[in-house]
């Protein structure tokens, strides 16, 4: 009996079992080790900035998986019935086919033809294959393939050589070529990549949606993948392909999508051979203020949809007809620096496109789909507020709070995984790490091609555009780049900083401290009972800030809360460094946090705070050590190194 042979599209049982194993003993590490002062007063700044992050995110994340099940489960099912119906009837009167191949395996490129052929012959209308090569053998594999097929008689191939600078030029000229042929009214071109197989019923379960909605302008369909690659490479291509699935479901909900993804999709002919579509395809650019005017190089699916979103023409996302693409990184012992490429490739195109989209506004496309544009350019930034904090917090405030977050990641990025897997129809435990992989590793190429999106490369191509010939203009564009990306970022970690108490607005009495230590280091500073005194007499503040440093506080501040006709609670807040010496007289009317008198020296926390209570006042001491010292000595406000 043979043995069953290896699926390319997923990750092994041993892979699956090794995450497994893993995934536990670090979630069993995590909970036993957990300290419990993560979860102390301290904590709120922490837990409020990621909380609020995660409720905006995770509830926009929702209303989009509740839309993407409306839509397979409800409304796609009774388009589904329309089209099947009336295509049992009707089919559009010529079909095209463009399919653009560079430099592809003989063997994948001899089972996308032969699959092309098979589908157009059993469709069964006439049909004209352009055939976009960039070698000869490509023109021998795919004669064997018509002479295996007996060259169907309502199948015609035509070969169409690249010039080797780029997919756009290429599908331009097809295009042309197809504009000069007149195609009928209600012809369709179908678009496709040269690693792009159809499955049987491809055509006729995707083109009938054309007949039963006049006002359809193009459409995709659902994508899977045949990988070379390891474990990882295969469940990273499967993990994209679940999340495109939610988004454009979720997106078809409205008649509109964010992208026409180029592997396959198809549009009305005689949209796609419009001068100005054609035109757009080749030559689209931008004309930006720092950049100056350049063309795409690649991201032509992004160009058509752009046209068509501006045109107004609907759009819709077939997720029931799935077509198989060989996919394979462009290195495959490199899975951090190819899928870096990669992801900055797509990114860029989308970048690129979605200002422009963005400033049509709502009427062409609805406010769902605007907002969707506006929220891909929020996601990026909103994305590194996580791990921004909790780096910020680990370092200057508990690391414990690392233990917390790792926690956090594992139990969403585990829910997300489930939801998609839910709608994939299966399930990977390596989807939990390539989920967060995606969005923080993403974000940050996301961030940084924002400000470099003129920097345009093709692997596969080996080509590349967008910067001035010049090599002293490419060099000042780029070093612009750097400090307008540190600047935006440095302004996110500012406010990241404040908003986590890191760092916090220096109080009056800070201010005099910093004022003391700094202009009259040759004097004699002054302690902090007048200071401290002050700010108990300001009814606005409830709190008084020290930084860290060595200080004193004498009998004065008796003195001053005697005085003082007017109830008060206050709370003095220290940090780790802050020392505070008390007179004698002071430290007899002190409490510790066992609730004693003071004797000698004594540390005073969040949990465990020190008081001091006199008549009607009340003073809380908080992250301050307290030492009883009987005498002032000669510096007592010098900052300790």
């Amino acid at each position: 009996m043979s043995a069953t042979p290896r699926d390319h599209t997923v990750a092994s049982r041993v892979t699956e079992l090794t995450t497994f194993v893993f995934g536990m003993a670090l979630l069993i590490l995590i909970v036993s080790e957990l300290p419990t002062d993560v979860f102390s007063p301290e904590s709120q700044n922490f837990f409020f900035v990621i909380g609020t992050i995660a409720i905006w995110r995770y509830s926009w994340w929702a209303v989009q998986a509740i839309r993407s099940v409306w839509y397979n489960r409800v409304l796609f099912p009774r388009m589904r019935a329309e089209a099947d119906a009336v295509g049992e009837h009707e089919k559009p009167p010529e079909l095209f086919v463009l399919c653009t191949s560079f430099r592809i395996e003989t063997r994948v490129n001899f089972q996308v033809y032969d699959a092309l052929v098979r589908e157009a012959h059993t469709y069964g209308v006439p049909t004209t294959i352009f055939a976009s090569v960039s070698d000869r053998t490509d023109v021998d594999v795919i004669t064997h393939v018509m002479d295996e097929h007996g060259w169907p008689q309502n199948v015609e191939v035509r070969y169409m050589f690249q010039k080797g600078d780029g997919k756009r030029s290429a599908m331009a000229e097809v295009l042309r070529a197809i504009s000069r042929r007149l195609p009928a009214p209600g012809s369709l071109l179908i678009s496709m990549d040269g690693d792009i197989r159809l499955e049987p019923g491809t055509l006729s379960r995707s083109l009938s949606f054309f007949v039963s909605q006049d006002d359809l302008g193009a459409l995709t369909t659902n994508n899977r993948a045949e990988v070379t690659g390891n474990d990882a490479t295969r469940e990273w291509y499967d993990l994209r392909y679940a999340q495109r699935h939610l988004m454009m479901s979720s997106m078809s909900l409205s008649r509109r999508l964010l992208v026409l993804t180029g592997r396959y999709s198809v549009f009305r002919a005689d949209l796609a051979t419009q001068p100005d579509f054609i035109e757009l395809i080749e030559s689209d650019h931008v004309d930006h203020w720092r950049f100056g005017n350049f063309k795409f190089l690649s991201g032509d699916d992004k160009s058509s949809w752009f046209w068509l979103l501006k045109k107004g023409w609907r759009m819709l996302y077939i997720p029931d007809v799935y077509v198989t693409g060989f996919e394979e990184l462009p290195d495959r012992r490199r899975f951090f620096a190819s899928t870096t490429d990669l992801m900055r490739r797509w990114y860029g195109n989308m970048l690129r496109t979605s200002n422009r989209a963005i400033a049509l506004g709502p009427r062409p496309m609805g406010m769902f789909t605007w907002w969707s544009l506006i929220d891909q350019r929020l996601s990026m930034w909103t994305t590194l507020v996580g791990p921004t904090v909790v780096t910020l917090v680990s370092l200057f405030v508990r690391p414990s709070f690392f233990f917390a977050y790792v926690l956090w990641i594992l139990m969403t990025r585990g829910i997300a995984t489930l939801i998609l897997a839910w709608q994939r129809g299966r399930f990977s435990l390596l989807w939990i790490p390539l989920i967060y992989y995606n969005q923080v590793w993403g974000a940050m190429l996301k961030t940084y091609v924002s400000f470099r999106f003129n920097r345009q490369k093709w692997s596969r191509q080996g080509i590349s555009a967008g910067e001035p010939d010049d090599p002293v203009a490419a060099r000042r564009q780029r070093r612009m780049g750097h400090v307008l990306h540190g600047f935006a970022y440095g302004v996110l970690l500012f406010v990241l900083i404040l908003s986590t108490g890191v760092m916090e607005p220096p109080d009056r009495t800070s201010l005099h401290i910093a004022r003391d230590q700094t202009w009259e280091r040759n004097q004699q500073p002054e302690r902090l009972d007048r200071w401290i005194g002050a700010a108990i007499a300001d009814r606005t503040n409830d709190a008084v800030r020290l930084p860290p440093g060595h200080f004193r506080l004498e009998g004065d501040l008796i003195d001053t809360l005697q005085q003082s006709a007017r109830p008060s609670d206050k709370q003095i807040h220290g940090n780790e460094r802050t020392t505070l010496a008390i007179s004698p007289a002071l430290a007899e009317l002190m409490r510790g946090p066992d609730g004693e008198p003071i004797q000698d020296a004594v540390q005073c926390t969040v949990d465990a705070s020190c008081q001091l209570a006199l008549d009607e006042h009340n003073l809380t001491l908080v992250n301050v050590r307290l030492r009883v010292e009987p005498a002032a000595q000669t510096e007592v406000a010098t900052t300790q190194p």
